[in-house]
């Protein structure tokens, strides 16, 4: 598959401390090879995700969810077109989760979100998550300490339920620095075609970096599990972003073990014609 890339680094032991200050936004140590040499990998990773998706849709025992989290402009759109290029798409859902709605609103916070997990045989990317209940919900004051501190032993429980039914659960917080979010929010002004992404929103939220960067410390501290752990991946480097990812994705579906049914006995010497 060419050069190692050790994804191992990037992934968070349950129980450790998190500061994303020691987290390297710009690193690419973990790969031994050019960014061309990155660029050209990526093919064969889509070629072996676009069949071990097929493979697990004819299986129907196991199903994966990936979640994608990360600041504005952190690449989180970027990925899914870059990493799933050449995938079926009937094989790969994506669901958004936005401002929640009046009525989303009004039931609890995972309401919305059981609807959208994986049944079994299906990929599923969630473009934010459940998570921003622990964001911007708590940067925003939107909820007390109270509540937002509970929910991570709800998240915890809820994510397990799903690992329990044969889902495997692969978490990314694609790790941007403030200055690299600077250079991308001024590429959006001075491209034509980028206007539409600019929002004046994203500079109030900018202003907020620090509150968000405890916000994410905690979520990741707090609900990184065997069974459905986080990875921070260092996202200043596009390139070097969407070959982690995929590498990792594609070693989860290697780790089912996954097989094709076998033809019933009754059809075999079956001759059509």
């Amino acid at each position: 598959m060419g050069k190692t890339i050790h994804t191992d680094r990037y992934r968070v032991r349950p129980g450790s401390k998190v500061r994303l200050f020691d987290w390297d936004p710009s690193d690419t140590s973990g790969y031994e090879g050019t960014e061309k040499g990155a660029l050209e990998e990526l093919n064969p990773l889509r070629a072996k995700l676009d069949k071990l998706q097929e493979l697990m849709y004819a299986e129907g025992k196991h199903s994966l969810l990936v979640v994608l989290q990360a600041m504005d402009t952190g690449g989180k759109d970027g990925t899914i077109r870059k990493v799933f290029e050449g995938v079926n798409p009937a094989g790969v859902r994506v669901a958004h989760f936005r401002e929640p709605s009046l009525d989303e609103a009004s039931h609890d916070f995972l309401w919305r979100v059981h609807p959208n997990a994986p049944e079994r045989g299906e990929f599923v990317i969630f473009n934010r998550s459940h998570y921003e209940s622990v964001l911007v919900e708590r940067v925003h004051g939107m909820v007390g300490q109270e509540t937002w501190r509970r929910r991570y032993k709800l998240i915890t429980s809820f994510e397990r339920l799903l690992h329990e039914n044969g889902t495997t659960i692969l978490k990314f917080y694609l790790n941007i620095s403030r200055e690299e979010q600077e250079r991308r929010l001024n590429e959006r002004l001075e491209d034509p075609t980028k206007h539409w992404k600019f929002s004046t929103e994203d500079l109030h939220e900018r202003k907020l970096w620090s509150e968000y960067m405890k916000a994410y410390e905690e979520a990741i501290e707090r609900t990184s599990s065997k069974w459905a752990p986080w990875y921070i991946v260092p996202a200043n480097h596009k390139w070097y972003r969407d070959l982690i990812v995929a590498r990792i994705i594609v070693s989860a579906f290697e780790e089912m073990n996954m097989t094709y049914p076998k033809l019933p006995q009754e059809l075999k010497g079956l001759r059509i014609g």
